[in-house]
């Protein structure tokens, strides 16, 4: 594959950084592109346009080469080539294929660069992709999660030299990173970090949303599954479809080259990596990081707020001087820097200054639809649903065949009950989508929700053609499951769907009463029974498994059962007779 071209177009800046070298060796940073960065959740994006589509892109430090989707690929008109049969993206747990795109027409925060490569394929990302190390590691790279801010740079005559150069003599800690072994593929961002006093490889990855650790590594470092104050997360995917389990464990210190954080607790899973550990995201927001490939080096001071799960009043660097937490950035004074510092504030759960940015942000620009949906969501995640709903109407106004916008009202109108106006969304959201883009997932599920089988098993149908390795495949296999039960066609497909569902989560409750309806509807009544049981074991409240075992059990001549399943049901929910008329069960 070519290495990115024409992404050197502008030097914005140049920034003296004080060195202990000789004045003929004076350093130099010079500033390449910056790119404006918007947090939503735990994922940081920067904004991108194929032709004119607008899209978005995850900044993904742990991404060794830049990625579309699919569906994105197809989404742009973008041709695609298979990539050599050996090779295949591999994640943290899992792999999928792949195949090589070239962009003609491609720009990244308002710069255009006019030929770039991408590698095809894994899981969707509810963007367009991942943003990786043939972009991020060109030369060298500032993240500043912090100030919502991805600096491309470039640097001359600083070997031997600190490039913290924000710090302004506060101290600063410096990570050594491994040498790569290869300048065709970009290597990953290593460096050596002790934890509990055990050297740890650990991969810089902004774009993993927790830091997590393998099972073997935080075994030498004296914790396991069964430590004490361990406590089992669930389970998490990535690339392709395999599902893994977690746990929250508690360690006595992390050392990031001097910087010392007391008692920090992060994933451990059985995942392979290159490496012992990812730090993740959450490290990312409360850090302002210089790497420089050039020195080999990361350069980062802590920037104040939870890191590692704690608040870590008593870090301090390997000298004992205590880190300082001023955020040094100046206020902002246009619309888009009260959008994107709101943004930071909501990914770290400050909800009061985050809503005030943004109110700010709208106050500025009020036909800016994008700023008034971002304060929707804000306000949401705020538990002000009144007045989410007020600005997604706003919203919109301003941006009518906005899809995300429009999924968005959906989900909240389904919340506050009005069906009607959740399926007016919806309809939109169908007609405005590209064929395989990822929404359509959400949208199918906002189908089920509202009891429209065949529109869903539409999306479904489209997702699942251009996804066919996704992480979410096992919820897309259920849903077109289920939807084929609801409207009893197709079963024999509709139980195909179903087990294949469950062989990607096996003994999920869920996925067991969807094979249970399919089932019922076989006239299998055994094989309902037994799925119903399991279902009704993960999850003795669900109405609906209650009652539809009812109708099982009267059908197999259990009559005191079915009974007491249907007055068990009707006292949850008593319309679960009416749907379950809907569908013809009754």
């Amino acid at each position: 594959m070519r290495a990115l071209s024409g992404v050197y177009v502008a030097v914005f800046a140049i920034l003296s950084v004080a060195t202990a070298r000789p004045a003929a060796a004076e350093c130099k940073v010079a500033k390449m592109a910056d790119l404006p960065v918007t947090l939503i959740g735990r994922r940081a994006m920067v904004d991108a346009q194929f032709g004119q589509h607008d899209t978005r892109f995850i900044v993904d430090s742990g991404a060794f080469y830049s990625t579309l989707s699919k569906a994105s690929a197809a989404e742009f008109g973008l041709r695609t080539s298979p990539a050599p049969a050996w090779f295949r993206l591999k994640g943290i747990n899992g792999d999928s294929a792949a195949s090589v795109a070239t962009a003609k027409d491609f720009s990244l925060a308002g710069i255009r660069l006019p030929s770039v490569d991408f590698i095809v394929g894994g899981s969707d990302t509810g963007t367009a992709g991942l943003l990786g190390q043939n972009i991020l590691g060109l030369a060298d790279v500032e993240y500043d999660f912090p100030h919502g801010a991805v600096r491309l740079m470039r640097v001359s005559g600083c070997g031997g030299t600190g490039l913290a150069y924000w710090a302004a003599g506060k101290p600063y800690s410096t990570v050594t990173l491994e040498r790569p072994v290869s300048t065709v593929w970009k290597p990953h961002t290593i460096g050596t970090v002790l934890v509990n006093g055990v050297k740890m490889r650990a991969v810089f990855d902004s774009g993993a949303q927790s830091t997590v650790m393998t099972l073997a590594a935080a075994k030498r470092a004296g914790v396991t599954p069964a430590s004490p104050g361990v406590v089992a997360v669930g389970s998490s995917s990535g690339l392709g479809s395999k599902q893994i389990a977690s746990w929250l464990a508690p360690f006595e210190t992390i050392d990031l080259g001097g910087e010392i954080v007391p008692r920090p607790k992060f994933r451990i899973a059985n995942i392979e990596l290159d490496g012992d550990m990812l730090v993740g995201f959450d490290f990312f927001l409360t850090h302002r990081i210089f790497v420089s490939n050039a020195n080999h080096a990361l350069y980062m001071t802590y920037e104040g707020g939870d890191v590692f799960g704690i608040t870590p009043t008593g870090a301090r660097t390997i000298t004992g001087e205590k880190l300082d937490l001023a955020d040094k950035a100046a206020d902002p004074t246009d619309a888009e820097g009260f959008s994107r510092r709101g943004a930071v504030f909501m990914s770290s759960r400050k909800f009061a200054e985050g809503l005030a940015d943004l109110d700010k942000a709208v106050a500025l620009a009020p036909t800016n639809g994008h700023y008034v949906y971002l304060r929707a969501m804000a306000r949401l995640a705020n538990g002000q649903q009144l007045l989410a709903a007020a600005d997604f109407d706003k919203a919109v106004m301003l941006m009518p065949d906005d899809a995300e916008v429009r999924l968005a009202r959906a989900r909240l109108r389904i919340t506050n009950r009005d069906p009607d106006g959740a399926a007016e969304d919806a309809k939109v959201a169908d007609r405005t989508l590209p064929a395989g883009a990822d929404r359509r997932l959400q949208l199918a599920g906002l189908y089920t929700s509202l009891d429209q089988p065949e529109p869903a098993i539409a999306n479904y149908d489209a997702w699942l053609k251009l996804h066919g390795e996704d992480a979410d495949r096992a919820t897309a296999y259920n849903g077109r499951c289920w939807a084929r039960a609801l409207l009893n066609r197709e079963l024999d497909r509709a139980l195909a769907d179903c087990n294949t569902a469950l062989k990607l989560r096996p003994g999920y409750g869920g996925y067991l009463d969807s094979r249970a309806l399919v089932q019922l509807r076989l006239g299998n009544l055994d094989a309902a029974l037994a799925d119903y049981d399991a279902a009704v074991k993960a999850n003795p409240r669900n109405a609906w498994s209650l009652y539809t075992r009812a109708l099982a059990e009267q059908r197999a001549g259990k009559t005191e059962a079915a009974a007491a399943d249907r007055k068990a049901a009707l006292a949850i929910n008593p319309g679960v007779t009416k749907r379950a008329m809907k569908f013809g069960l009754e």
